[in-house]
């Protein structure tokens, strides 16, 4: 049992002081390797991992075909400004590969954990010599997996997982007693942008959560789009989080008259603290129409653009 801290003003840099300096103990003289994506946990493990070890940590960001526009270039320049290098590994192929053929959600979770731990990651590792990896895991992925409501790739030992015997090096995970409002209050402490600490959440697996079916590289290509247009108008909305589902079925439409068989967006924009629980924000309808405008306009191939208004539960914030 994971025992949850509740970060305040009063323990915050308790909390920072007492990570770094666990970070020190475990890696000693030698190196680490950090795993940076660009989310708000990996950024705050970033900014602990670099106070703890300057230049002995490899910070690196891996490409693997599934993120949003420009995501790769925009990070490593966040951190560029904060003194931090950050090398951009490109995997795509070996991520797509992986993934071909496979619609099963937990299928395509797990070819991307074994893509991204074993292969990729053990590659760099092994290349580096290092012996720990720094990773953002938080409580409520835990949870999630340990429940079985959904396994989050960077979740091992609450299932019974050595990662020393599966991939070769250790995982230290700085943010695991913490939720998703604590990481933010670490990230601020740490001295990350707003940009950063205050980002909406982003799923490991990436724009692969958001299709339901198989993943390719055309069916990235729309959800990434209609993802840039749906962040795009609602960035000012102040909710929890906010992206598009690209559905599996496709659905009759029409377009200059003639019958258009084409794909369908579902737009999901959650009111949530902790990601545990969340309710549809109430967006408004001249949103909601605005937003299904441009998607249809810039999207090809889309024909029905819907909002999801299940609460979560029983419905969950990713669709995959």
């Amino acid at each position: 049992m994971i025992e949850e801290i509740k970060l305040t003003e009063s323990n915050i840099e308790k909390f920072i002081h007492e990570k770094v300096e666990d970070i020190k103990k475990a890696v000693s003289e030698g190196t680490a390797i950090n795993a940076l994506s660009g989310g708000v946990d990996s950024s705050v493990v970033t900014m602990l991992g670099h106070r703890a070890l300057g230049q002995r940590l490899r910070t690196v960001f891996v490409d693997n075909g599934l993120m949003r526009e420009g995501e790769p270039e925009q990070v490593s320049g966040y951190f560029h400004k904060l003194g931090v290098k950050v090398e951009i590994i490109n995997a795509r192929e070996e991520f797509l590969g992986a993934l071909k053929g496979i619609t099963d959600p937990e299928e395509k979770r797990e070819a991307i954990t074994q893509t991204f731990y074993k292969k990729v990651f053990g590659r760099i590792v092994k290349e580096s010599g290092a012996k720990i990896l720094l990773q953002g895991t938080i409580l409520t992925d835990v949870d999630e997996t340990v429940a079985g409501i959904k396994r989050q790739h960077n979740v091992f030992e609450q299932l019974g997982i050595d990662p020393q015997a599966a991939f070769g090096y250790r995982i230290l995970e700085p943010l695991i007693q913490l939720r998703k409002d604590g990481v933010r209050k670490a990230g601020r402490a740490c001295g990350l942008p707003e940009a950063l600490f205050d980002r909406i959440p982003f799923p490991g697996p990436a724009l692969a959560a958001r299709i339901i079916g198989e993943v390719t590289y055309e069916r990235i290509e729309t959800v990434r789009k209609a993802t840039a247009v749906i962040e795009r108008n609602l960035r000012n909305t102040k909710a929890f989080q906010y992206l598009g589902i690209l559905h599996e079925d496709r659905v009759t439409g029409m377009r200059d008259g003639k019958r258009d068989f084409g794909q369908q967006i579902e737009i999901r924009c959650w009111d949530s603290v902790d990601a545990r629980t969340a309710r549809p924000t109430r967006l408004s309808f001249e949103t909601l129409e605005q937003i299904a405008a441009e998607i249809i306009r810039d999207v090809p191939g889309v024909v029905s653009v819907t909002y999801n208004i299940a609460t979560k539960p029983p419905s969950t914030i990713e669709a995959v």
